[in-house]
């Protein structure tokens, strides 16, 4: 696989970490995961419980190894001590300067393992006025301008659905890790890799963000429709809706042809796509009146057979019996040991040669800390002294 023989030290918890390690075990990383004995990740208690199981916890850890460490006693230090020895990668979530607090400064890290790879993931990132303010998903959108541009004219700033700040975090953490791996192997030298929810939230900002650089201005909400691309959006059929998304010229003309509506080409006010957006509404108007004299599914089949980007809005349920989705395999199915089956989210990377794979199910609290003890040098003895100590 990809990233076998990668030794990952996961030192995170909730959700943006948690995505990271797991994206570097699905490709074949041995990821351990340190938790504090007796409560672990919070994550283990959140979401639907189902036999005993958080269902959440274990779509997000899978293909992991459970230790379980003290790290407020000097014991349980050493042992991390150790473990960053012999890692590759060390990923952390805490708040910035905590991992210094607790004598894992940069000075003893590289000490302690020159070509140690560090992903530290952090609500404002690593530096600045509010790089020790807490953050969660909810904050990086809003105060990322990313809410200030999700919904209508008519609603208040709107949330995407999907935490999708704690998401993009873990996945920039991800390619920050396999970058500086790659980094590591012409140079032997580690790195530092940085990401944030807010900077990702910015990042993401795509067309809008050079626009505002352009203008100076704000853009504002417009729901459906596209800011810059008229005709883009949802409109109704005879039985539904149909979302259209033509966003190239060539796009546009085949959306006419389809139609069999000449007119749109013959009417000065569509044309240019500057001219459409200015008189969006009359070309909505007039698309939604002709889309309305049929159903969605007619629609779908003759415009996509005429190369326009198009489709309807589907619910969960529909979206994982989708022929695609399932042609994709993105629900994958995984038995855990006393907990049952248990579906989550597939890969969606694909690799011709290295496919990610479930290796493992998400593990039980500690369940390898003994078999990671004993790969560090630890005797059957000492483990026992460390369990009677609590240090694991």
């Amino acid at each position: 696989m990809p990233l076998s023989g990668i030794k990952v030290l996961d030192l995170t918890r909730i959700l943006a970490g948690p995505f990271c390690t797991m994206l570097l075990a699905d490709m074949g990383a041995e990821v351990i995961k340190v938790e504090t004995p007796s409560q672990g990740d919070p994550l283990r208690g959140q979401g639907v419980v189902r036999d005993g199981l958080s269902w959440y916890f274990a779509a997000f850890n899978r293909n992991k190894k459970s230790l379980t460490l003290n790290l407020r006693s000097d014991e349980g230090r050493a042992v991390l001590a150790r473990l960053i020895e012999k890692s590759d990668v060390l990923v952390e979530n805490y708040r910035p300067g905590v991992l210094a607090a607790m004598g894992l400064n940069e000075a003893r890290l590289k000490a302690l393992n020159p070509g140690l790879v560090v992903c530290s993931l952090s609500g404002f990132g690593n530096s600045g006025p509010y790089r020790d303010r807490p953050s969660f998903d909810f904050i990086a959108q809003a105060m990322s301008g990313f809410m200030s541009v999700t919904g209508t004219a008519d609603t208040p700033p709107l949330r995407a659905g999907p935490p999708i700040a704690d998401l993009v975090a873990g996945l920039y953490g991800a390619i920050g890790v396999c970058a500086s791996l790659v980094r590591k192997g012409r140079t032997g030298l580690g790195d530092h890799v940085g990401a944030s929810l807010n900077n990702g939230m910015i990042s993401l900002l795509g067309f809008l963000g050079a626009n505002h650089f352009a203008t100076g201005e704000e853009p504002g909400r417009t729901g459906n429709d596209h800011a810059i691309v008229s005709p883009y959006g949802m409109f109704r059929t005879a039985d539904g809706e149909v979302a259209l998304a033509p966003s190239q010229e060539q796009s546009y003309q085949r959306l006419v042809d389809a139609l069999a509506m000449p007119e749109l080409r013959d009417d000065p006010r569509f044309a240019t796509n500057d001219l459409r957006v200015r008189h969006r509404s009359a070309m909505n108007a007039a698309i939604e009146a002709r889309l309305m004299t049929n159903t969605t599914a007619h629609w779908i089949e003759t415009l996509n057979a005429a190369g326009v980007p198009c489709g309807r809005v589907m619910g969960l349920a529909e979206v994982f019996a989708d022929p695609q989705v399932i042609d994709q395999e993105m629900a994958l199915t995984q038995h855990h040991p006393g907990h049952g089956d248990v579906t989550m989210l597939g890969f969606p990377i694909k690799f011709a040669e290295a496919p990610c794979q479930l290796r493992r199910p998400a593990p039980e609290l500690g369940a390898d800390t003994a078999e990671v003890l004993d790969g560090l040098g630890y005797s059957a003895e000492e483990i026992a002294r460390l369990r009677e100590a609590e240090v694991v």
